[in-house]
């Protein structure tokens, strides 16, 4: 696995559909072909996030780097869902696992 940003797998993660958590679950789910036993929970979300054994192949392999594009709407309709998701996108990118989290501003 790779420490260099540009030769991790990339996802995006599309949450202009999002409008509350369950939602939100759904999406990340779909984005990274996560298990279907993902607990769409904010703690299986943390998980999910830290553990390459259950991202996608190449992002096993090479890193993630994880493009959130569409989330300024979700995150003005439930600040509250927003704050806990973002922590978790934080707290994910700052752990041993090789994920970057980027939010795309447009």
């Amino acid at each position: 696995m790779t420490g260099q940003l540009a030769d991790r797998a990339v996802v995006a993660l599309d949450l202009s559909r999002v409008a509350d958590k369950a939602a939100l679950m759904d999406a990340v789910a779909a984005a990274l072909a996560l298990p279907d036993w993902f607990g769409r929970n904010w703690d299986a979300l943390l998980d999910s996030l830290c553990d390459p054994s259950v991202w996608p192949t190449a992002a096993a392999d090479r890193g993630l780097l994880l493009v959130v594009t569409g989330w300024a709407p979700y995150a003005h309709a439930r600040p509250d869902e927003w704050r806990v998701a973002h922590e978790i996108l934080t707290e994910a990118s700052e752990g041993p696992a090789p994920v970057t989290v980027a939010l795309a501003l447009g």
